[in-house]
Parts: structure tokens; C-alpha cells; sequence
């Protein structure tokens, strides 16, 4: 098959390449703790990048850009993933916690309208009602069934998480334009290594695991996010795709739903199942619009 022919698929292998994002983090939690996990991650994936700069040779940011870059990644890598980690840590399931940050372009519209007065089509209000309605169904019904347990740690780190990529995306958008995908990425890493190693030698006692489970799920988050799913993004900015990934993205939450179920077990019951397809539907809603425009 040539690539051309590849070519309408990449966008779904993008996503279901960061749908595996939670699934890594809950294989590798049991033997690290979350900031220590994430810190050693982000020094290898500095490493990484910094190759991947040198063979493409791209353009570095000046001093103003290289500072917005880090901000970028203080919110959209650091809060975020941290967030993100430490709720599964605190025994999230991880199909929960991608449903919650998959709310993600919900509250952008909301910010976005708060702060820009950008306009917000009544479909898109629909959208927004039903991903509420979605993921409080979800979280009634798991923990209504005894099949989860949520506590206020998890549910504050997601809330964290939440909030910060979508006010990270908001200033991408507005600081982060022109900036090599490369080298602005290399900075927003740097950031992040530099909070997480903050976090975990300020509150963690840094003793690891060193299992089988754990060095594959970190080999698999710094080579198939860090590395695969950012050429794949590389190739569809270069083939004029990119615009095409939002509407794909509110395929994370099921496809992490049932990735969870197949490896861990994680199962939800028909109500939370219900709220899924909900919250799903509100997060297209959403996009659809978005996509359009």
C-alpha cells in the first residue's frame, strides 16, 4: 500500500497512539511513584528531541518565544500529565480519567467565549450540556455499581489537568504561533522535566521498581507518543491535515474505555457506558463546529 494511500489514516493513528497515553501511565504507576515517572520520561524524551533537532536541523525560538514555549509546556505537559498520572496513581480508572480530560475542547469553547467573545453556535451549547450530563453519569454510575471508588485527590488532580491544557491551548494559540514544532516541543519538555523534577524531590521518596511493566511502559511513552505520534503530526502538518485531528479526537475516551477493559479489566456498567456515548456525542458536537470554522 503506498503512503498516499495511508495517508486518510494517519490522523486516527495519531489518536490512538495518545489514547495509549493512559494506558502507560496506569502499567507503570503500580512500581513509581507519578512525578518521578514523569521526570525520568521527560529526560528521555529531551534526549530524544534534541536528536530529533539536530537531524532536522530546525530553527530555534528566540529568547521571548523560547520563554512563551515553556509556559506552553508548564500547562499542557507538566499540569496536565501530572494531574493526569497522579489521579491514576490515586486508583482512577483510566477510561474515567480520559473521559474527564476529554472534556478538554468543551471548556476551550466555554474560555474562548469568556475571554474572546468568540460566538458560540447553539449546537455547541448542546455539546456542552451533554458532556456534563455525560461524565456525571459516568461517575454516578461507576460509583453507584461499587465498580470505582473516586476520591478527592484523583478527582483534583483531573480537575487540574483539565483546566490547565485547555488554557495552555488557549495560549499556544495566542503566543505560540510560528514557532518550530521541534524546537518549541524541545522547550516545553524542558519546562516540564524542570517542574516534575521539582515535584517529585519535593514530595516524593523516589524509590522505583525497576520491573518489566514499567521499563516497557516508558520505553513505549517516549518512542510511541514522544517520537511516533509527533512524526505523524510532523506528516500531517507537511500533507495539510493537521486541521483533520480535532475531529477525531472524541474517539480517546471510548477507545481508552476499552483498552482499559482489555488489559485491566476496567469495566463500566451499562449507565456509565451511556454517559460515555453522552459525553462523546457533546465533545463532536463541539468539534464538528470547530472543524467547520
Amino acid at each position: 500500500m503506498s503512503i498516499a494511500a495511508l495517508k486518510p489514516y494517519v490522523p486516527l493513528l495519531f489518536v490512538l497512539l495518545w489514547s495509549t497515553g493512559f494506558i502507560g501511565a496506569r502499567f507503570g504507576l503500580p512500581y513509581i511513584e507519578p512525578f518521578n515517572f514523569l521526570f525520568i520520561r521527560m529526560l528521555l524524551t529531551l534526549v530524544v528531541f534534541f536528536a530529533l533537532v539536530l537531524a532536522f536541523r530546525a530553527a530555534w525560538p528566540g529568547p521571548r518565544q523560547a520563554l512563551h514555549q515553556m509556559v506552553v509546556g508548564s500547562l499542557v505537559h507538566a499540569a496536565y500529565l501530572g494531574g493526569v498520572f497522579a489521579a491514576i496513581g490515586w486508583q482512577m480508572p483510566a477510561g474515567v480519567a480520559s473521559l474527564i480530560v476529554g472534556l478538554q475542547p468543551l471548556l476551550t469553547a466555554v474560555l474562548a467565549w469568556v475571554v474572546w467573545r468568540q460566538r458560540l453556535l447553539p449546537l455547541q451549547w448542546l455539546g456542552l450540556v451533554l458532556g456534563l450530563i455525560g461524565v456525571a453519569l459516568v461517575l454516578a454510575g461507576g460509583n453507584r455499581l461499587g465498580q470505582f471508588e473516586l476520591t478527592a485527590p484523583a478527582l483534583a488532580g483531573v480537575a487540574i489537568a483539565l483546566v490547565a491544557i485547555s488554557v495552555g491551548t488557549l495560549y499556544q494559540k495566542h503566543f505560540g504561533q510560528g514557532v518550530n514544532l521541534l524546537t518549541g516541543s524541545f522547550y516545553q519538555y524542558l519546562a516540564t522535566a524542570l517542574w516534575m523534577g521539582l515535584l517529585t524531590y519535593t514530595f516524593e521518596t523516589g524509590e522505583v521498581d525497576w520491573q518489566p511493566e514499567l521499563i516497557g511502559a516508558l520505553a513505549w511513552l517516549v518512542l510511541g507518543l514522544s517520537v511516533s505520534a509527533i512524526l505523524l503530526l510532523l506528516l500531517m502538518i507537511r500533507e495539510g491535515e493537521a486541521s483533520k485531528v480535532a475531529s477525531y479526537f472524541y474517539l480517546v475516551p471510548p477507545v481508552t474505555a476499552i483498552e482499559a477493559w482489555l488489559l485491566f479489566d476496567e469495566q463500566l456498567g451499562a449507565l456509565a457506558l451511556f454517559g460515555v456515548a453522552v459525553t462523546v456525542s457533546g465533545v463532536y458536537l463541539v468539534l464538528r463546529r470547530q472543524a467547520a470554522a
